[in-house]
């Protein structure tokens, strides 16, 4: 009989997909992964070694060629017939999500049904991006003696995306969609937290040519070998700012464009003019949604002192009234963090912030049972300079801060190391003009519109480097341009 888990469910042995098989090669051995909601073993999975990395590399920039050469419109179809399967897919994907980082499967399966849709958009943005310039075979030039020429686009190449645990299979369908339609292959390492449900993708992706995406499982050192290698010609990074650092230095040592988008500590500005009911409901969803862990997560807030005592009592009712459970049970809201680590950072920036004093007005400490939950909290009054305030926090945790002005609570917003995204809720037109000045990559005002969508952004200081796009848009972040001129003979 199979092992299983406590859940009942049979263990998941992932493979790794290289040049369009599975491969079940662990030079590094074999690490298990644990369910968050029980805190016992789901799955495991094959650690990748260098070498395991140059094969898919090698198969990447092998198959490189030929997917460029078959034109945007066979891309575009390929990608469709991609964003079927993995729409067909997506209640067993979101399971292995749900299994490997604790997230309600119902939300899981949403998102990854919203990530083929934008593999759609990817696909039918090809033509309006390639068909004036390229009209056959995906990069056709003018036809000799014809004059003029123009601006051409070009794949990089390999592509190295490197994807973090907290939405495992839209951190990776987001960009690959652009990244192959460009005309670019592309090696995707997962993180080591949550590889199940991405090597998941592997057999769902066989009806590209052998080589187009490969997936390695590993860790730290699978992904810098994946960075350092010499055929990577662009890199994708999303995750830590401490990791990303050390990417960026490594693609920058072989001058390789590298798109970084790391930590946040984002920030939501409350003026004395808003509804407060509306105001607590956005700043709970953006705290609690994936239990805190989205790099856009509101963790700051700063509230006008006139509405700060209605705000934090709506705040705290709508805390007590979420519902904390595995991500298996229908009726959960918020799933467990992903692992012990994790909690345990969450909670020492609680008890420190408590400790500097700081009042817990709801949650504060790790719920009791098996699993890694902890529960909606609201704490008012961390120091300004506290870890609660400066770090990211990555957790179900709103830390709100009682201003004097709207002012005040722009300025201490761009206060800190991280410039990700940033919101403001005000109805009087001047402090609209102030809001707009948050300095982050993408600045919200009044839950207009759903974040950046396809526009392009760029994180300041230390959340990112690089014009960050999702969707359709990156087509331009993921191509090379080429200025060619044709005179009218030689």
């Amino acid at each position: 009989m199979a092992p299983t888990s406590t859940q009942g469910a049979p263990l998941v042995h992932a493979k790794h997909w290289v040049s369009g098989s599975a491969d079940s090669s662990a030079p590094g051995g074999v690490r298990p992964v644990f369910d968050p909601a029980t805190g016992t073993a789901t799955g495991d999975f094959p650690v990748a070694d260098s070498d395991v990395v140059d094969q898919a590399v090698r198969a990447a920039a092998a198959a490189a060629p030929g997917w460029w050469a078959l034109g945007w419109e066979e891309r575009a179809r390929l990608l469709l017939e991609v964003a079927d399967r993995i729409a067909a897919a997506a209640n067993d994907l979101a399971v292995l999500e749900s299994r490997e980082m604790g997230k309600p499967v119902a939300m899981a399966r949403e998102d990854i049904e919203g990530s083929a849709e934008v593999l759609r958009e990817c696909a039918r943005a090809a033509e309006a991006f390639f068909a004036g310039e390229q009209p056959d075979r995906g990069g056709s030039a003018d036809p000799p003696g014809r004059t003029g020429g123009g601006l051409r686009r070009r794949p990089y190449g390999v592509a190295a995306l490197i994807t973090p645990w907290n939405y495992p299979v839209c951190q990776v369908t987001d960009f690959l969609g652009c990244l192959l339609a460009a005309g670019n292959t592309v090696v995707v390492k997962p993180s080591e937290k949550a590889p199940l449900s991405v090597a998941a993708l592997g057999p769902l992706l066989d009806c590209l040519p052998p080589g187009v995406v490969s997936i390695v499982l590993g860790d730290g050192p699978a992904g810098a070998a994946l960075v350092e290698h010499p055929l990577v010609g662009l890199v994708h990074f999303t995750g830590s700012v401490t990791t990303g650092r050390k990417v960026g230095a490594s693609a920058g040592a072989r001058l390789v464009p590298c798109f970084l988008e790391l930590g946040g500590k984002d920030a939501l500005v409350v003026d004395r003019d808003v509804d407060v009911r509306a105001a607590a409901e956005i700043a709970a969803e953006g705290g609690w949604v994936n239990t805190g862990q989205v790099c856009t997560s509101v963790e700051r807030v700063y509230v006008h002192r006139e509405i700060a005592d209605a705000f934090l009592s709506e705040l705290t009712r709508l805390a007590a009234d979420w519902r904390v459970g595995a991500g298996s049970e229908p009726a959960t809201r918020m799933g467990p963090l992903v692992d012990a680590d994790q909690r345990d950072h969450v909670h020492r920036q609680v008890s420190e912030a408590r400790l500097a004093g700081a009042e817990v007005l709801i949650g504060g400490e790790p719920l009791p049972g098996p699993g890694f939950f902890y529960p909606p909290t609201v704490i008012v009054g961390a120091p300004d300079d506290s870890s609660l305030m400066t770090e990211e926090t990555f957790g179900p945790v709103i830390a709100v801060r009682v201003v004097e002005s709207f002012e005040e609570g722009v300025r201490l917003a761009n206060t800190g190391a991280y410039g990700l995204t940033a919101a403001a809720l005000t109805n009087t037109q001047d402090h609209i003009e102030i809001a707009s000045l948050l300095d982050a990559g993408a600045v919200t005002i009044n839950g207009g519109g759903d974040g950046p969508g396809d526009a392009p952004f760029e994180p300041a200081r230390d959340s990112g480097l690089g014009r960050i796009r999702f969707g359709p848009g990156a087509l331009d972040s993921f191509t090379r341009p080429c200025a060619v001129s044709i005179g009218g003979s030689a």
